[in-house]
């Protein structure tokens, strides 16, 4: 290949840009990479997008401010306040636990694409920033903290000081947050970094255990450094600016910091191989004897396509162990146990199963050219979802249940159908979204999405409300004798195989399923 120069060549070298310089450009790059990527929503989800977004902004909004009407009574106040600097710590904790199980948050622009474009790390980074409150457990907590703010505050214009306190501290959080996943990333990417990563996650699990075994988790977090947060709502709300004015100083102190650093670390990882994943996709394995029918050879295929993706591995392990270890931590009782099914199947479906075809890349085409019916094929994807579904929700109950009790045969009767229902109506609306809005991602990548991250809003809040509705009418049927939950869920299981029978004959429909083909294979 000829290395002189082209036509278009000056002959002269470009001059080097100063660190300075190459920052400011990283961050003049996330404005055309968002206009990017808001150019390849269709023209019906654009208008969902903007409708999506300003639900966001008027939720935060409202919730901001109409709380502090609500009527206070004797301590209510006093207790909320006492439980802010906790809640500070969760809104960190789950931001480090989504960023580092998507091995560095979301992604502004798909590896694939990025490939084309010389974007820096440092872009990468902001762009993942600005990515994390695209994401329903960060909004929820961030609205919570919101709310108890404006509940504690009361209604007055002080509200607006201590306000300021709590979002940056929403800012700073999501920096930390990402400053920790790329660390973990770092490490993960090094020499025997798997097995490093591995034991600081045991390493941490046992420090939890031992704190809540010695009782010590709650003396720990009311000596937490967040309670200085607290301190800077208090100023805002009796208007002591200047003692207001140093909390809200050093919370961007922190911001800009811990952006700068996240930075670095994101140059860092970049400079590194992604090893498990290299391994994974460059490793041989023994053929196995052939299934017994052609449904057991797509079963087989479909299986492996999510068990050997390190991706889709870690976040079906972290969300079934998250939850159990809270309830644990927490000693729920059987009849509030009702509710982690539909937090569990809902999360792994927002892993892969709301655009579920997009498994098969560029492989659908060879999947689709097969001889075999099409509602085989959507059979298969159905058990392979729901037999993934289960598998993290028993995990989450055997872990939730080891200090519930003994429960009664009601409570464990409605319990199980609980799971089953959940699951069932998970499987069946992901699916049906699948078919509906396909999208064309390369889920090998960790940090990538099954649908753009505003579509994910819509889908995760969708499958919450519906899920947690489901627990708990089941949670209050745990009350009656166990029979009712059984003819409690029949209903809802009926609904659901009808869904299922409704889109698996979508499915079979040449044009739909061509359309589907093209877009994920694109």
């Amino acid at each position: 290949m000829s290395t002189a120069l082209s036509s278009t060549d000056s002959g002269t070298r470009s001059p080097r840009l100063t660190r300075s310089q190459r920052a400011l450009r990283a961050v003049s790059d996330v404005g055309p990479l968002l206009r990017f990527r808001a150019s390849g929503v269709r023209d019906r989800s654009r208008s969902a997008v903007k409708l999506g977004l300003g639900f966001i902004l008027t939720v935060t909004l409202l919730v901001a401010w109409l709380p502090g009407y609500l009527p206070a009574g004797d301590d209510r106040r006093s207790d909320v306040l006492l439980l802010l600097p906790t809640g500070y710590i969760g809104v960190l904790v789950i931001a480090i636990v989504s960023a580092a199980a998507s091995g560095g948050g979301r992604e502004l622009l798909p590896r694939e694409q990025a490939v084309a474009f010389p974007v820096s790390p440092t872009t990468d980074h902001l762009g993942a920033l600005l990515m994390a409150p695209l994401n329903i457990a960060w909004l929820m907590q961030s609205w919570t903290l919101i709310a108890a703010t404006a509940y504690v505050v009361e209604a007055k214009w002080q509200l607006v000081l201590a306000q300021v306190p709590v979002l940056l501290w929403l800012a700073a959080a999501t920096a930390l947050a990402q400053v920790v996943a790329w660390a973990i990333e770092w490490l993960r990417r090094g020499p025997q970094g798997i097995n490093t990563v591995r034991l600081l996650v045991v390493a941490v699990g046992a420090t939890m255990a031992a704190l809540i075994a010695t009782d010590n988790l709650v003396p720990l977090l009311d000596r937490s450094p967040t309670i200085r947060i607290t301190f800077g709502v208090l100023y805002g709300a009796d208007g002591q600016v200047w003692p207001w004015f140093k909390v809200v100083l050093a919370l961007v102190v922190i911001t800009v910091v811990a952006v700068t650093v996240g930075a670095w670390l994101a140059g860092a990882v970049v400079r590194r191989p992604a090893r498990d994943e290299l391994r994974e996709e460059s490793s041989s394995r023994q053929p196995r004897p052939h299934p017994a029918s052609d449904l057991m050879a797509l079963v087989r295929t479909d299986r492996v396509g999510i068990w050997r993706s390190v991706p889709l591995r870690r976040g079906l392990i972290v969300l079934a162990l998250l939850p159990g270890l809270v309830a644990l931590a927490g000693g729920l009782e059987w009849s509030m146990l009702s509710i982690l099914p539909g937090l569990v199947a809902s999360g792994g479906a927002l892993l892969f199963g709301v655009n579920s075809w997009c498994l098969d890349g560029r492989g659908a085409l060879w999947r689709d050219s097969l001889p075999v019916a099409p509602r085989k094929a959507f059979v298969s994807r159905v058990v392979v979802l729901v037999e993934v579904l289960l598998f993290a929700t028993g995990l989450t109950m055997l872990l939730a249940t080891l200090r519930a009790g003994v429960p009664t045969a009601a409570q464990l009767v409605g319990v199980l159908s609980c799971a089953l229902v959940v699951t069932v109506q998970v499987v069946a609306t992901s699916l049906r979204w699948s078919v509906k809005r396909p999208f064309s991602v390369d889920l090998r990548s960790a940090r990538a999405t099954p649908a753009p991250p505003v579509v994910m809003v819509g889908y995760s809040a969708r499958l919450a409300l519906t899920t947690t509705l489901t627990g708990m009418l089941f949670g209050a049927a745990t009350f009656a004798s166990w029979q009712w939950s059984v003819l409690l869920a029949l209903p809802f299981l009926l609904f659901s195989t009808a869904k299922l029978i409704g889109t698996a004959a979508e499915w079979a429909d040449p044009s739909t399923r061509s359309m589907v083909v093209a877009t994920v294979a694109s």
